[in-house]
């Protein structure tokens, strides 16, 4: 089972106490670090959290000493006592879960590699995370952010163009963020309308776009990425303005300007359309398999989740237009 994605970056500035840590255990988390990356094959930014993690447990079972910690000193009292302090703290139970998950990882791996005698993770209890229905947009409301994103492509400007077609992919084919501004031009084929995209655990799928995304990324591509192209753009296919490739927190800005602009939207970002995306899929009868691997999850437990949503939907439906609701 893959890891779960962590809700956000760690606070623990690694830097700075990867300096003050003694030079075995800097060793440990370089080997961790790459056993994460290459063998597990994990996102930058899930490596970053669970890395923090790790630092953050053992500086705790040190006291907040950082020049005192070792590997060793984790047990399983240490585990609840670190999972405690946070739950005091006032920390939410899916954070909980997520940076329980991260310390059974980093246990598992230290056992295997002989850093520890046994793995007290493998007996830790964490709280399960609370599986909140994602909020979504309407058909409507979706529509009408996708025509806002091209009557704003229309006056010819090169970002604008670029929003344009962030917007309609992210949509039309409910691809992560991540994915989206890791793709090339290489990526996208106009005659079958499909895009190439690698996902998490570099696992690679293959997801197909209508027409109107089709014609959003012929326009950008050209009409707007010459504008932009420099040396630093190697082939991305969507690239920021200083010609570099697009940065999801760029990536996100433009979801939250074009979908603010619509009345009563909700305010979401790329993920959001994402959820969108999916949930409509199956509004319009498309199959759960399907939808899992359209967007790349995992399990198919994920992808439930937007059967809840869809249900949520009907009910509203029902309850505001039956005459006997």
């Amino acid at each position: 089972m893959s890891p779960p994605p962590p809700a956000r970056a760690p606070r623990v500035d690694l830097v700075r106490l990867r300096r003050g840590l003694p030079t075995d255990v800097g060793t440990a988390l370089d080997r961790y670090e790459r056993h994460l990356s290459s063998e597990r094959s994990l996102s930058p930014h899930t490596v970053r959290a669970y890395l923090g993690d790790v630092v953050a447990l053992l500086v705790h079972l040190a006291g907040g000493a950082p020049e005192h910690v070792t590997v060793e000193a984790v047990d399983l009292a240490g585990l609840r006592s670190w999972l405690g302090a946070q739950h005091s703290a006032g920390t939410s139970r899916t954070t909980l879960a997520r940076r329980a998950a991260a310390a059974r990882a980093f246990t598992a791996w230290a056992s295997r590699t002989g850093l520890l005698a046994d793995d007290p993770g493998s007996r830790l209890v964490a709280p399960r995370p609370h599986r909140t229905l994602p909020q979504v947009l309407r058909p409507e409301q979706a529509r009408a952010a996708m025509t806002a994103a091209e009557v704003g492509a229309e006056q010819g400007d090169p970002v604008a163009l670029r929003d344009g077609a962030v917007v309609e992919l992210l949509y039309a084919t409910g691809i992560r963020v991540a994915e989206l501004c890791g793709l090339d031009l290489d990526d996208v084929d106009y005659s079958q309308r499909v895009i190439r995209v690698l996902g998490k655990g570099s696992r690679e799928r293959v997801v197909p776009f209508g027409v109107p995304a089709e014609r959003a990324v012929r326009r950008w591509v050209e009409h707007g990425r010459l504008s932009l192209v420099n040396d630093r753009s190697q082939r991305a296919l969507l690239l920021g303005a200083r010609g570099g490739r697009l940065d999801p927190r760029t990536a996100r800005k433009i979801v939250h300007d074009v979908v603010g602009a619509i009345p009563e939207a909700v305010d979401t970002g790329p993920h959001g359309l994402r959820h969108s995306a999916a949930t409509h899929l199956l509004e319009g009868g498309a199959d759960l398999r399907t939808v899992q691997e359209l967007l790349g999850h995992a399990t198919l437990a994920t992808t439930q989740l937007y059967t809840h949503v869809t249900v949520e939907r009907l009910k509203a439906i029902h309850d505001r237009t039956h005459p006997r609701s």
